[in-house]
């Protein structure tokens, strides 16, 4: 580690299509509410936290946007990983999601998908989503 100190992650920005919609749907799944806008040139960025503010994500709506689905297999994000405590929250987790409108699917290729829960040697990792195709993981480290 550099004399700099430790970096940790603040917060996680995504650009999305339809910024009301999206900010409902995250705030359904994760449990984080805004807390304030950040206007930017061409669009506003909506701040989202939980209570204590350990989980933050910005989505940002730009005028330029042009509505189209995101992409892993195109250069920027390739997906954002969050992690829980146990497989059985995965489970828990699935059934969540599916009451927030992210259906059940051999893959989550398509927006609004899950995957089913697949258990590595390393962690058991359940794949979905969002409203304009950002992929998301729920990853559940294995216990030693």
């Amino acid at each position: 580690m550099s004399t700099a100190g430790r970096a940790r992650l603040h917060h996680l920005a995504l650009t999305v299509t339809d910024l009301d919609a999206s900010v409902q749907w995250y705030g359904e799944v994760f449990d984080v509410h805004p807390v304030m806008d950040i206007p930017h040139q061409g669009g506003v960025g909506r701040i989202l936290a939980d209570a204590d503010q350990q989980l933050m994500i910005a989505l940002h709506r730009h005028d330029t946007n042009d509505g189209g689905l995101a992409a892993e297999t195109t250069t920027g994000l390739d997906h954002a990983g969050f992690t829980i405590g146990s497989r059985e929250e995965l489970e828990l987790w699935q059934e969540h999601l599916e009451a927030n409108g992210v259906i059940r699917a051999d893959t989550a290729d398509k927006p609004l998908t899950q995957s089913p829960i697949a258990d590595e040697p390393y962690a058991s990792v359940l794949v979905f989503r969002d409203r304009d195709n950002i992929q998301l993981e729920l990853f559940a480290p294995v216990k030693h």
